[in-house]
């Protein structure tokens, strides 16, 4: 059986989510983020050296990383489904959401997240603090924000295509594109396509029942 080692309030959500979709029974290993430090407990590092969620193990193998966990269980337990098929050009772009969702869409939205909280920071002398603002506020406004805009005009012209990021029916592109377009919506304004788009899925009743599961998710509030 499929056992997920899940943090609360993070990327692993995505992973209990494609299991209900799957129908692949699974368990759950419950992790909790130091309260003041918001890092992960030092118990996952006896599953994977990183000490990073989200981990599943298989039976012996132990994976980590959303993306190679996706196509695992894609390849492993979705008999054809959630994957388009071969030498398409859904196929194409299933690919490339694949890899986009950490590889382009997360990182600017990881440090806007960041740089926000470095000002508040009890370890910053108070009289430093105006200082970080202005700085990492400028840094902000020049270079993060212009790039997460254009994330989400991509994103948004994407979907002009088809419901799905690969086409007319969900795939691991769909799993993995999530995570960022719910951060997105924490910190920019999503167009009216992605909002109905996090609508759609956020009312599957796989979501739901993965949200179930996973316990509170304030991922989109942070």
């Amino acid at each position: 059986m499929v056992t997920v080692h899940h943090l609360n309030n993070s990327r692993s959500q995505r992973v209990i989510w494609l299991l209900e979709e799957l129908g692949t029974p699974y368990e759950v290993k419950r992790y909790e983020r130091d309260a003041k430090t918001m890092l992960a407990p030092a118990s996952l590092r006896a599953v994977h050296p990183l000490g990073k969620s989200p981990i599943i193990t298989d039976g012996d193998k132990t994976i980590a990383e959303t993306g190679a966990i996706v196509e695992y269980l894609i390849e492993t337990y979705g008999a054809g489904r959630f994957i388009p098929a071969p030498n398409t050009p859904d196929r194409l772009r299933y690919t490339y959401w694949m890899h986009a969702a950490e590889g382009t869409a997360m990182p600017p939205l990881v440090m806007k997240l960041i740089f926000g909280e470095i000002p508040k920071s009890p370890q910053l002398p108070f009289f430093m603090r105006p200082i970080a603002r202005a700085l990492l506020g400028a840094v902000t406004k020049s270079y993060l924000d212009p790039q997460i805009a254009e994330i989400i005009s991509l994103c948004d012209s994407e979907l002009a295509k088809s419901p799905y990021f690969a086409g007319n029916d969900l795939t691991g592109a769909d799993i993995m594109m999530s995570f960022p377009i719910e951060a997105a919506s924490a910190r920019a304004t999503l167009t009216p396509r992605l909002t109905t788009y996090l609508t759609t899925i956020h009312t599957r009743p796989a979501y739901q029942r993965a949200l179930t599961t996973g316990g509170p998710y304030a991922l989109m509030g942070s």
